[in-house]
């Protein structure tokens, strides 16, 4: 009977983390079909392309409470197994990443699901299992967003923050194993739904975010005025 709460807790974590607040954010406000814009992402980054940084920031938000009730329901299910407090969340960022409400043919015929990169649900996990996370990973993550200036580099960043977070815990005797494990399948499962934009970067085609984009614009702005 346990095995099949447990098994319920993560089916219902992915079905959570399935839901494209993204798609429907940028539908409802726009009409517009956020698989079709820039990356095809549904999450906050390509939210935020396609229909400002409003929609953008509620999708994150949204995304991030995919991971961060993921946990909770684990632990009301199950206060003491660390291992289902973390599967759960990873369920949501699988579920983030490859919705099942998403799913579909490309052009090859070949059956794929669609959805995000996973780095807010990464977040909403990391705060369900330990909350003052969040103080950490937000500020270094929009220092890494706005420093660097690739969005790709800031997702990969707040999975290796989240180990880092965890690691640290775990030596101070704060955290448990399985806490380390879950920054370590995050970093692995944003690694992998990056790919493409990994790619970009070692070709130099990944977009700009940050203070770079606000510098080329506001040089061509004087240059205009000249």
């Amino acid at each position: 009977m346990q095995t099949l709460i447990e098994a319920g807790v993560v089916l219902l974590a992915y079905l959570f983390g399935s839901i494209p607040f993204g798609l429907l954010i940028v539908r409802l406000t726009t009409g517009k079909d956020l698989r079709q814009v820039a990356s095809g992402r549904t999450g906050g980054t390509n939210a935020m392309r396609a229909a400002g940084f409003r929609a953008g920031l509620a999708t994150a938000l949204m995304d991030g409470l995919k991971g961060a009730c993921a946990v909770w329901l684990a632990q009301a299910a199950y206060p003491d197994n660390d291992w289902l407090h973390v599967l759960a969340p990873i369920a949501a960022i699988l579920g983030h990443n490859y919705s099942i409400f998403l799913a579909e043919r490309d052009a090859n015929g070949r059956f794929r699901l669609r959805g995000g990169a996973g780095g807010a649900p990464t977040v909403g996990g990391a705060v369900g299992l330990w909350w003052p996370s969040l103080l950490i990973i937000l500020p270094l993550g929009v220092l890494v967003f706005f420093g660097i200036g690739y969005a790709s580099v800031t997702t990969i960043s707040i999975a290796l923050i989240t180990t880092a977070i965890f690691a640290v815990r775990y030596a101070l005797g704060l955290a448990s194993g399985p806490e380390v494990a879950y920054g370590v399948i995050a970093l692995v499962l944003l690694l992998w739904a990056l790919r493409p934009n990994i790619k970009a970067l070692i070709e130099g085609r990944e977009r700009f975010h940050g203070w770079r984009p606000w510098q080329k614009k506001t040089k061509e702005t004087a240059k205009n005025q000249e």
